[in-house]
């Protein structure tokens, strides 16, 4: 089975979509598939047709398994062996497999450790800006993971969303736990103060757990009763979710 070849308005379509959603750098094509790679990502991706789909795939396993969690296999491997995903709508699967590619491990890390690499760590004030560096590549990280939205509230302002840590930063054993994109949830400030605080939590499910130190009062307030189920979690998210339950929430 080979794929379709591209019309000409199908490649102008797919050359734009790539360099709209940060793969801009042309990389040739082979057996049908289109190749492209980007300065924000190095990972290739790979763009075909076939039976009125179009097909997508990245160079990158964990972004590409989140991606397959959710969309249809496509019928045939890309030109270098690897997975694609049969879609109806081409940006929206490049985007978030930008999105993915950037936040996910180990990107945050690699990050990490080229920025501060020739800070000095020294004195106190020095690590919290180390500190700081970390927090802010975190926190970049949750928003393209999450699309830049809480999941429970809908909200996008970013001044009201937090990057919450599920196990401390500073419990953390090392910065890939600190920057592991797992390990955290984007939340409206509310719900992250109340998370952080250990007045909530989720089970493994997303079902919202209250502690029994909220007032009843804050807690109709807070709209917990009325929150939907935490979507979207994954199975590397539970053990930082579970360390949460056990040392931060107040049962």
């Amino acid at each position: 089975m080979i794929v379709s070849p591209l019309t000409f308005l199908e490649r102008l379509e797919a050359e734009r979509l790539t360099e709209d959603n940060g793969f801009g750098l042309p990389e040739g094509e082979a057996q049908g598939w289109l190749s492209f790679t980007g300065l924000a990502c190095p990972h290739r991706l790979w763009i075909a047709r076939h039976d009125g789909q179009w097909l997508v795939g990245l160079a990158h396993p964990g972004a590409m398994a989140e991606v397959a969690a959710d969309t249809p296999a496509a019928p045939m491997a890309r030109p270098d062996g690897g997975a694609a995903v049969a879609v109806d709508a081409l940006g929206p699967t490049i985007r978030r497999l930008f999105a993915l590619a950037r936040s996910l491990p180990t990107a945050p890390l690699d990050s990490f450790v080229a920025r501060t690499r020739t800070l000095p760590k020294t004195t106190e004030a020095e690590r919290l800006v180390v500190q700081r560096v970390g927090q802010d590549i975190f926190r970049a990280a949750l928003l393209d993971y999450w699309g830049g939205t809480c999941p429970l509230t809908g909200i996008r302002h970013p001044r009201l969303l937090r990057a919450s840590h599920m196990r401390p930063w500073a419990d953390c054993r090392t910065d890939a736990e600190r920057l592991d994109v797992y390990n955290g949830l984007l939340l409206a400030a509310d719900l992250d103060a109340a998370f952080d605080a250990g007045l909530i939590s989720f089970t493994d499910a997303g079902n919202v757990l209250v502690s029994a130190a909220l007032p009843e009062s804050d807690r109709t307030r807070l709209g917990i009763d009325a929150l939907p189920r935490l979507a979207g979690l994954k199975p590397a998210h539970l053990p930082y979710l579970a360390i949460h339950r056990a040392t931060v929430f107040q049962a």
